[in-house]
Protein backbone atom coordinates (compact mmCIF):
# COMPACT_ATOMS: atom_id res chain seq x y z
CA UNK A 1 0.00 0.00 0.00
CA UNK A 2 2.53 2.23 1.02
CA UNK A 3 4.77 1.35 -2.56
CA UNK A 4 1.93 2.25 -4.28
CA UNK A 5 1.37 5.76 -2.51
CA UNK A 6 4.79 6.84 -2.75
CA UNK A 7 5.14 5.64 -6.59
CA UNK A 8 2.22 7.82 -7.56
CA UNK A 9 4.18 10.40 -5.13
CA UNK A 10 6.92 10.11 -7.41
CA UNK A 11 4.79 10.08 -11.12
CA UNK A 12 3.28 13.71 -9.57
CA UNK A 13 6.71 14.74 -9.20
CA UNK A 14 7.71 14.01 -13.08
CA UNK A 15 3.89 15.66 -13.96
CA UNK A 16 4.65 19.00 -12.45
CA UNK A 17 8.10 19.39 -13.69
CA UNK A 18 6.17 19.54 -16.96
CA UNK A 19 2.72 21.08 -16.50
CA UNK A 20 2.19 24.47 -17.90
CA UNK A 21 -1.45 25.18 -16.90
CA UNK A 22 -1.53 26.69 -13.29
CA UNK A 23 -4.46 24.69 -12.78
CA UNK A 24 -2.58 20.95 -13.25
CA UNK A 25 -0.37 22.71 -10.17
CA UNK A 26 -3.36 23.28 -8.13
CA UNK A 27 -4.42 19.57 -8.40
CA UNK A 28 -1.17 18.29 -7.87
CA UNK A 29 -0.22 19.95 -5.16
CA UNK A 30 -3.39 19.17 -4.00
CA UNK A 31 -3.09 15.32 -4.52
CA UNK A 32 0.25 15.24 -2.54
CA UNK A 33 -1.47 16.48 0.41
CA UNK A 34 -3.99 13.94 0.17
CA UNK A 35 -0.80 10.97 -0.32
CA UNK A 36 0.88 12.90 2.00
CA UNK A 37 -2.10 12.52 4.60
CA UNK A 38 -2.29 8.35 3.33
CA UNK A 39 1.27 7.55 4.21
CA UNK A 40 1.12 9.80 7.33
CA UNK A 41 -1.65 8.14 8.91
CA UNK A 42 -0.02 4.82 7.90
CA UNK A 43 2.98 4.93 8.92
CA UNK A 44 1.89 6.53 12.39
CA UNK A 45 -1.38 4.82 13.06
CA UNK A 46 0.50 2.09 15.69
CA UNK A 47 2.44 4.99 17.01
CA UNK A 48 1.70 5.60 21.00
CA UNK A 49 1.87 9.28 20.62
CA UNK A 50 -1.96 10.30 19.65
CA UNK A 51 -1.51 14.19 19.59
CA UNK A 52 1.45 13.75 16.98
CA UNK A 53 -0.72 11.80 14.86
CA UNK A 54 -3.70 13.74 15.09
CA UNK A 55 -1.34 16.55 14.11
CA UNK A 56 0.11 15.27 11.07
CA UNK A 57 -3.30 14.21 9.76
CA UNK A 58 -4.63 17.63 10.47
CA UNK A 59 -1.41 19.39 8.93
CA UNK A 60 -1.78 16.79 5.57
CA UNK A 61 -4.97 16.17 5.23
CA UNK A 62 -6.47 19.98 6.06
CA UNK A 63 -3.68 22.13 5.44
CA UNK A 64 -1.64 20.34 2.43
CA UNK A 65 -4.63 18.76 0.69
CA UNK A 66 -7.33 22.00 1.38
CA UNK A 67 -5.81 25.10 2.61
CA UNK A 68 -2.88 25.70 0.24
CA UNK A 69 -4.66 24.37 -2.79
CA UNK A 70 -7.45 27.17 -2.12
CA UNK A 71 -4.79 29.99 -1.53
CA UNK A 72 -3.06 29.00 -4.31
CA UNK A 73 -6.17 28.77 -6.83
CA UNK A 74 -7.11 32.84 -5.03
CA UNK A 75 -3.55 33.82 -6.12
CA UNK A 76 -4.11 32.43 -9.86
CA UNK A 77 -7.72 34.34 -9.86
CA UNK A 78 -5.85 37.57 -8.78
CA UNK A 79 -3.03 37.23 -11.34
CA UNK A 80 -5.83 36.52 -14.01
CA UNK A 81 -3.09 34.37 -16.31
CA UNK A 82 -3.89 30.58 -16.29
CA UNK A 83 -0.53 29.31 -18.34
CA UNK A 84 3.16 29.22 -18.04
CA UNK A 85 4.10 31.31 -21.70
CA UNK A 86 7.85 31.35 -20.71
CA UNK A 87 10.05 29.17 -19.12
CA UNK A 88 14.11 29.84 -18.88
CA UNK A 89 14.38 26.27 -20.01
CA UNK A 90 12.46 24.14 -22.72
CA UNK A 91 10.43 21.57 -21.08
CA UNK A 92 12.07 18.72 -22.68
CA UNK A 93 15.17 19.61 -20.71
CA UNK A 94 13.00 20.17 -17.67
CA UNK A 95 11.82 16.48 -17.92
CA UNK A 96 15.81 15.42 -18.72
CA UNK A 97 16.49 17.64 -15.08
CA UNK A 98 14.20 15.70 -13.66
CA UNK A 99 15.03 12.38 -14.85
CA UNK A 100 18.86 13.35 -13.60
CA UNK A 101 17.42 14.27 -10.25
CA UNK A 102 15.53 10.91 -10.01
CA UNK A 103 18.67 9.17 -10.66
CA UNK A 104 21.11 10.89 -8.33
CA UNK A 105 18.36 10.50 -5.69
CA UNK A 106 18.19 6.88 -6.06
CA UNK A 107 22.13 6.84 -5.54
CA UNK A 108 21.89 8.85 -2.70
CA UNK A 109 19.17 7.21 -1.04
CA UNK A 110 21.29 3.98 -1.63
CA UNK A 111 24.03 5.19 -0.02
CA UNK A 112 22.70 7.06 2.79
CA UNK A 113 21.91 4.94 6.09
CA UNK A 114 20.03 7.41 8.44
CA UNK A 115 18.72 5.67 11.68
CA UNK A 116 15.72 3.94 10.90
CA UNK A 117 14.48 5.86 7.65
CA UNK A 118 13.61 3.44 4.99
CA UNK A 119 15.65 3.64 1.59
CA UNK A 120 12.38 3.87 -0.33
CA UNK A 121 11.34 7.50 1.89
CA UNK A 122 15.03 8.52 1.57
CA UNK A 123 14.86 8.40 -2.03
CA UNK A 124 11.48 10.02 -2.55
CA UNK A 125 12.31 12.69 -0.31
CA UNK A 126 15.32 13.41 -1.98
CA UNK A 127 13.57 13.62 -5.18
CA UNK A 128 10.80 15.61 -4.18
CA UNK A 129 13.55 18.32 -2.95
CA UNK A 130 15.62 18.20 -6.02
CA UNK A 131 12.25 18.75 -8.06
CA UNK A 132 11.31 21.25 -6.33
CA UNK A 133 14.49 22.92 -6.32
CA UNK A 134 14.06 22.31 -10.37
CA UNK A 135 10.82 23.98 -10.46
CA UNK A 136 12.39 27.36 -9.44
CA UNK A 137 15.67 27.30 -11.32
CA UNK A 138 13.79 26.20 -14.59
CA UNK A 139 10.85 29.08 -14.38
CA UNK A 140 10.14 32.97 -14.73
CA UNK A 141 7.08 33.06 -13.00
CA UNK A 142 6.78 33.62 -9.27
CA UNK A 143 3.69 31.13 -9.11
CA UNK A 144 6.10 27.74 -10.62
CA UNK A 145 8.67 29.45 -7.58
CA UNK A 146 5.65 28.80 -5.06
CA UNK A 147 4.65 25.59 -6.32
CA UNK A 148 8.64 24.77 -6.10
CA UNK A 149 9.14 25.50 -2.51
CA UNK A 150 5.77 23.41 -2.06
CA UNK A 151 7.02 20.63 -3.28
CA UNK A 152 10.34 21.00 -1.74
CA UNK A 153 8.86 21.26 1.84
CA UNK A 154 6.55 17.69 1.06
CA UNK A 155 10.33 16.17 0.78
CA UNK A 156 11.33 17.97 3.74
CA UNK A 157 8.09 16.23 5.53
CA UNK A 158 8.67 13.31 3.94
CA UNK A 159 11.96 13.07 5.79
CA UNK A 160 10.37 13.61 9.31
CA UNK A 161 7.76 11.16 8.13
CA UNK A 162 10.29 8.35 7.49
CA UNK A 163 11.12 8.50 11.13
CA UNK A 164 7.65 7.51 12.24
CA UNK A 165 6.68 7.46 15.44
CA UNK A 166 9.75 8.91 16.64
CA UNK A 167 8.83 12.25 15.34
CA UNK A 168 9.04 15.01 17.64
CA UNK A 169 6.27 16.98 17.88
CA UNK A 170 7.84 20.33 17.80
CA UNK A 171 9.21 19.44 14.38
CA UNK A 172 6.10 19.40 12.81
CA UNK A 173 4.95 22.12 14.34
CA UNK A 174 7.85 24.91 12.91
CA UNK A 175 7.66 23.31 9.88
CA UNK A 176 3.69 23.85 9.79
CA UNK A 177 4.12 27.71 11.59
CA UNK A 178 7.07 28.51 8.67
CA UNK A 179 5.05 27.23 5.57
CA UNK A 180 1.84 28.48 6.83
CA UNK A 181 4.07 32.13 7.18
CA UNK A 182 5.83 31.97 4.00
CA UNK A 183 2.50 31.09 1.95
CA UNK A 184 0.85 34.02 3.21
CA UNK A 185 3.54 36.22 2.87
CA UNK A 186 3.96 34.55 -0.91
CA UNK A 187 0.05 35.40 -1.26
CA UNK A 188 0.15 38.86 -0.27
CA UNK A 189 3.30 39.54 -2.70
CA UNK A 190 1.76 38.00 -5.17
CA UNK A 191 -1.69 39.73 -5.08
CA UNK A 192 0.02 42.94 -4.56
CA UNK A 193 2.29 42.36 -8.23
CA UNK A 194 -1.18 41.19 -9.46
CA UNK A 195 -2.53 44.26 -9.90
CA UNK A 196 0.04 45.86 -11.41
CA UNK A 197 1.45 43.48 -13.86
CA UNK A 198 -0.71 41.24 -16.21
CA UNK A 199 2.09 38.15 -16.27
CA UNK A 200 4.15 38.71 -13.45
CA UNK A 201 7.43 37.09 -14.28
CA UNK A 202 10.33 37.44 -11.85
CA UNK A 203 12.56 39.34 -14.20
CA UNK A 204 9.74 41.84 -13.64
CA UNK A 205 9.89 42.38 -10.12
CA UNK A 206 13.22 44.50 -10.23
CA UNK A 207 10.67 47.15 -11.84
CA UNK A 208 8.83 46.88 -8.39
CA UNK A 209 9.00 50.54 -6.68
CA UNK A 210 7.97 51.10 -2.99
Amino acid sequence: MNLAIIVLFGVTLMYISIAERFATYLKLVALQGVLLFFLAFSELSGANDLASLIFVVAETLIFKAIAVPVLLRNIVKKMKVAKVHAKAVPAFYSLLLVLVAMGVSVVLGDMLKIGNIEKIFMITALFSVFTGLILVITHKKIFPHLVGFLVLENGVFMFSLAVGSEMPFLVNVGILLDLFASVLILGVFASRIGKRLNDPDVEDLSSLKD
